[in-house]
């Protein structure tokens, strides 16, 4: 074969380098001794790539979980300033409820030895008992809904097993949402709750008990809600709310009276750069009433005042309590919510910076790789 010959011949064999099989047996034909490559990105691309895009996704998660941590940080702070609002709510208006309760005290004494029927203390064999839930409207507040609402459930068994029949009156959203999917519970009524409890939404619910106490659908009514404790405690309890008690105290379903006068009181302060929450117990002194008292009206009369109003306040506190518990709890909620998103953003970071540091020594093996390689 001549010359002329063999080069027409490499020439008409030369593959097109659109071809990716005719590339592989090119640069065969050219290197017999290089092993042939079935793809062209070598492993170090593709890990180089890999480790781009594991670091694209652990910045942008950096970033949402920093976003997510400035939304609990506001949501808490909010829930502390309404909390401490709520509670100055309930502290303001204890010194009318500890007054009427005096008031109806004393009134309690000059009737003993009269026969007087008062309807709201009428004690009867109990056949029917109406539940007042009172549950938050929103969510994000920890088990604070779900704490009250087992309660509930706890009492309603309990009283399935006395064989009494019952009835619900539910006050908050949550309650609203978690009674009207349970078809089987009977409901009389269902009431919304507020940002601040006023005293028309406390008359609307005294309204209601009021009428089904006095017309004997009921035997008894109980009222269901979370007190307020401290901060970071609550406990949900079960009061008699009618028949009332004749001197007037609260007193829970096995008779025993549970009005306390203890407060604690929180204030928002700076430490160490940071808004955080300090405690104070403040205790409310009884204001001593005087032992006679003179009436131009009967009691009887002032009694049958007086026994409506303080049912009203009685609801009305319990309201307080509950938003006051709810606020608590969203702020416990929150609290913990953005210590888990420092401790997260914290492991993140860590993860993001490992990574970024092998990239960058992955890519200076391959330089002094192929530095060495040119030598």
């Amino acid at each position: 074969m001549s010359c002329s010959n063999l080069t027409m011949s490499l020439v008409s064999s030369k593959p097109s380098l659109s071809d990716p099989s005719s590339a592989l047996s090119f640069r065969s034909a050219l290197n017999p001794f290089c092993l042939p490559t079935y793809n062209s990105t070598t492993p170090s691309t593709r890990s180089s790539s890999q480790i781009s895009c594991n670091l694209r996704e652990l910045r942008d998660r950096i970033g949402s979980v920093t976003n997510t941590q400035k939304i609990t940080e506001a949501m808490k702070l909010v829930a502390a300033a309404k909390v401490r609002r709520a509670q100055e709510a309930v502290v303001s208006g204890r010194p009318f409820s500890e007054t009427l309760v005096e008031v109806l005290y004393s009134l309690n004494e000059q009737l003993q030895n009269e026969d007087v029927d008062i309807p709201l203390t009428t004690v009867r064999p109990v056949k029917k008992v109406a539940l007042v839930v009172v549950t938050g409207d929103r969510g994000l507040c920890g088990g604070f809904n779900n704490q009250l609402l087992k309660k509930a459930e706890i009492r309603i068994a309990e009283l399935k097993s006395l064989g009494l029949e019952y009835t619900i009156i539910s006050v908050g959203k949550k309650g609203n949402t978690y009674f009207s999917r349970r078809p089987q519970i009977p409901v009389d009524k269902y009431l919304e709750g507020g940002n601040l409890p006023t005293t028309k939404e406390a008359q609307a619910i005294a309204d209601d008990v009021f009428s089904l106490f006095i017309s004997e659908e009921v035997d008894k009514v109980e009222l269901l809600y979370t007190k307020f404790v401290s901060l970071v405690k609550s406990d949900p309890v079960i009061h008699t709310l009618l028949p009332l008690s004749p001197k007037g105290e609260i007193c829970d379903i096995n008779g025993t009276c549970v009005d306390a006068a203890d407060d604690e009181l929180f204030r928002l302060t700076t430490k160490e750069g940071k808004l955080t929450v300090e405690r104070d117990v403040v205790r409310t002194k009884t204001i001593d009433f005087e032992p006679i008292i003179q009436f131009e009206q009967d009691p009887v009369q002032i009694l049958d005042a007086l026994l409506p109003l303080y049912l009203n306040s009685q609801i009305l506190r319990a309201l307080q309590e509950s938003l006051a518990s709810e606020l608590a709890a969203r702020m416990s909620a929150m609290s913990s919510a953005s210590d888990n998103a420092s401790d997260l953003k914290k492991a993140l970071s860590t993860q993001f910076n490992r990574r970024r540091q092998a990239k960058i020594t992955g890519e200076i093996l391959e330089i002094v790789a192929g530095a060495d390689a040119l030598v």
